[in-house]
């Protein structure tokens, strides 16, 4: 109501509203459920690496190698979780790296040990430690490159998981393990040349790049789909064949570099395995969670 020419408005009718509610702690606590779903993966990466040793103690050898083969497959979903929400952080990044050395070090040199090298004694031990330390170099070498500028086509030495993968696929395919000396000699490999590879210079591919949402990506999910065909009919054949497969790239891309490319460097430049320059985009550290 107006009071003539002065201006002045009388008293307002306002409606009553029911109050809303706050939806500012419900999105804190979905962020806060956010930041721990990464880290959850890992806790189960780091819990199927323990179960291997276990049942490796119980000479359990196949149901262990399962565990490694788990392992694997969480390594690589914890880092995509954390990259697709925006949930890396130093800790989420610390915390793989200590499940990968149980998952893929200590886990896998332990079943190769149970499996195939006890009848060799030291000898036997020591490959496996050689394992250990081997994975340890290798993890922490990938923690120095992913702060750097390098190319993220390629990793710089063979990754832990794929090099755990190696014997855990043996394992699963030959679970009745060896028993004499000259059998476990030639486990020996199976150990030693992952071992090596991981704190190597060469460069394995890595399929971080994969593009799957362009248009060619319907070949892709076409031969993903006949793969897990194989896998589900032939496990132990297609474990096998995918281990050594990955081993065995680097050394054809190798000859096909060289044949191709001749004066383009065939390993890292830098003999201590640190990053190299590249004219890609600098490595981001959400990477690491899939697998160093």
């Amino acid at each position: 109501m107006s009071d003539g020419g002065t201006g002045y408005q009388g008293p307002k009718l306002s409606i009553l509203t029911p109050g809303r509610r706050d939806s500012k702690p419900q999105g804190r606590r979905l962020r806060r459920g956010a930041y721990l779903l990464p880290s959850a993966f890992t806790m189960a990466n780091l819990f199927c690496g323990y179960a291997c040793i276990v049942h490796t103690m119980h000479r359990e050898f196949h149901t262990a190698a399962v565990f490694i083969g788990v392992a694997i497959v969480l390594d690589m979903l914890d880092g995509r979780i954390a990259r697709m929400t925006g949930t890396t952080s130093a800790f989420g990044l610390e915390f793989d790296s200590l499940a990968d050395v149980v998952s893929f070090g200590v886990a896998p040199a332990t079943l190769s040990f149970g499996w195939g090298l006890q009848p060799l004694g030291r000898l036997g031990w020591a490959a496996g430690f050689l394992f250990v330390a081997a994975a340890a170099v290798r993890l922490a070498r990938f923690n120095i490159q992913s702060s750097g500028s390098q190319d993220k086509r390629y990793f710089v030495g063979m990754p832990s998981p794929p090099a755990a993968g190696v014997p855990a696929a043996t394992v699963f395919a030959f679970p009745a393990g060896f028993s004499g000396p000259w059998e476990a000699a030639a486990v020996l490999t199976i150990v030693i040349v992952p071992a090596l590879l991981m704190v190597s210079t060469i460069r394995f591919r890595s399929f971080k790049t994969l593009d799957l949402k362009t248009r060619r990506s319907s070949p892709m999910l076409f031969l993903l789909a006949l793969g897990l065909a194989a896998l589900a009919a032939q496990p132990e054949i297609v474990l096998l064949a995918m281990a050594y497969g990955y081993l065995s790239s680097a050394f054809l891309g190798m000859a096909w570099q060289r044949w191709r490319r001749p004066n383009e460097p065939l390993v890292s430049a830098d003999p201590a395995g640190l990053p190299v320059e590249s004219d890609t985009p600098a490595h981001q550290s959400a990477d690491h969670q899939q697998h160093g």
